[in-house]
């Protein structure tokens, strides 16, 4: 039930991607990068899990300087996320085989320079090294330009972006790349995976849904994506993004392998109709940039809080860093982007406030219930 795939094959150290090459199945670490010992543990708990790929966030030269002892000794090959300092890319390369670089950040440092100028750095950078890259488009962080060429389509500003920087690494002539276009919503995910795909039929991707969430809604969401793309033969790797505790990860891996023997097999779950409908709660999967493990937590707690709304059409964003918290909670009614020791409370793009772990949760109920009394009038 998976057609065969048109895209190219690459090399992302021993393990190839792409084209005739088994579909990869990969996660994140979730824990702080700079801990050196819980970072090993989980990436040791992915690959015995059978992960084909690791990812692990770099947002330092301390967090490069940890990623050096992270990474020795491990059979399966590590990729590293380079956040909103694409500079770390240099001091990163050496110990890894793919680096990803998010569009929407490269205007964060170093202004005066074109987006031009840093991708093709990058791509000297990943040349030197023998990595691959990922371009990796997330519908949270839209590059400025893009929102402004687009600002009543979202899935073209996003589609269009990544088109664009395929173009810039082939004009280097850098044609070991993969793209992934995420979104929390599946079906803007398979709107956009499918556009792009139809662009550039050539290209890698990697799927995954952003932010799905608590299992079992995280699984429903991702499962919903990854079947309808997979059964038109997009996808060449995939991550399932589960908030779950960090021991629990290895779960990413089992699910995703789950997805696609079922779809290779002509096994798809059906959704009723109503699922988008009513209550309406995402949750970043936590990796190495959450500050506080609490945030866990304070997702299941939120879930539980909030039954007596299942009705009410709204969504709620639970975020764990501050990397993408502040702008991937702009779309939902309400939102928590979460710190180290408080939580920030947003309506919309509006901050309502900053609050305790301990003092959220009424705090948050309180917001809840003027929503849904101007809902019900």
């Amino acid at each position: 039930m998976i057609p065969p795939r048109k895209t190219r094959q690459i090399q992302v150290g021993p393990l190839r991607i792409g084209g005739d090459a088994p579909i990869a199945v990969q996660s994140m670490a979730a824990t702080r990068t700079q801990d050196i010992e819980a970072t090993r543990r989980q990436v040791e708990r992915l690959q015995a899990a059978g992960a084909d790929l690791v990812r692990i966030a770099i947002d330092s030269p301390k967090d490069a300087e940890a990623l050096a002892a992270i990474a020795k000794g491990f059979d399966v090959p590590l990729s590293v996320d380079l956040q909103e300092n694409y500079r770390m890319a240099e001091l990163v390369a050496p110990q890894v085989a793919k680096l990803r670089y998010n569009p929407g950040h490269l205007h964060h440092h170093e202004k005066t320079k074109s987006i031009e100028e840093k991708v093709r750095w990058i791509a000297d950078v990943a040349r030197k090294n023998d990595c691959a890259i990922r371009v990796g488009v997330n519908a949270g962080s839209v590059a400025p330009e893009y929102k402004e060429r687009f600002p009543d389509d979202h899935v073209g500003a996003i589609v269009a972006c990544a088109v664009d920087h395929c173009a810039l690494l082939d004009g280097f002539d850098f044609p070991d790349y993969v793209v992934s276009i995420k979104d929390s919503d599946p079906r803007l995910v398979i709107d956009a995976n499918s556009r792009f795909a139809e662009a550039r039929p050539d290209v890698p991707i990697h799927l995954g849904v952003t932010e799905a969430g608590m299992p079992p809604e995280g699984i429903i969401k991702t499962r919903i994506a990854f079947e309808q793309l997979l059964a038109r033969g997009i996808g060449d790797t995939l991550r399932v993004s589960l908030t779950v505790p960090f021991d629990d990860k290895g779960k990413e891996i089992a699910v995703g392998r789950e997805i696609l023997d079922d779809v290779s097999n002509g096994r798809f779950r059906s959704v009723p109709p109503n699922f988008f409908d009513g209550l309406n709660i995402i949750a970043c999967p936590s990796c190495s940039r959450v500050e506080n493990e609490k945030f866990i937590d304070l997702a299941e707690d939120v879930k539980k809080m909030t039954t007596f709304a299942a009705e009410y059409d709204l969504t709620i964003a639970v975020m764990g860093c501050r990397v993408n918290g502040p702008g991937e909670t702009d779309d939902a009614d309400l939102g928590l982007w979460c710190g180290p020791k408080t939580v920030n409370l947003k309506r919309g793009e509006e901050l309502v406030g900053n609050f305790g772990y301990d003092t959220i949760l009424p705090k948050l109920r309180e917001e809840l219930d003027k929503l849904i009394a101007s809902q019900t009038g």
